[in-house]
């Protein structure tokens, strides 16, 4: 019954919106993984390993 209500509701919001909501989350995990790797990337400098 809780399934029914919430999809009842996402079904009222706009198209816009629930593609603005898509684009942040999409956004989101870009900028976390471009984080992440650009932490691997300063700790294997220092560790001395290099690119080329």
């Amino acid at each position: 019954m809780a399934i029914q209500r919430m999809t009842e509701k996402t079904a009222k919001k706009p198209l816009w919106r629930r593609l603005l909501w898509m684009v942040i989350i999409w956004g989101g995990s870009v900028l976390a993984l471009f984080v992440v790797a650009s932490l691997f990337r300063v700790l294997m400098s220092a560790a001395g390993l290099r690119t080329h």
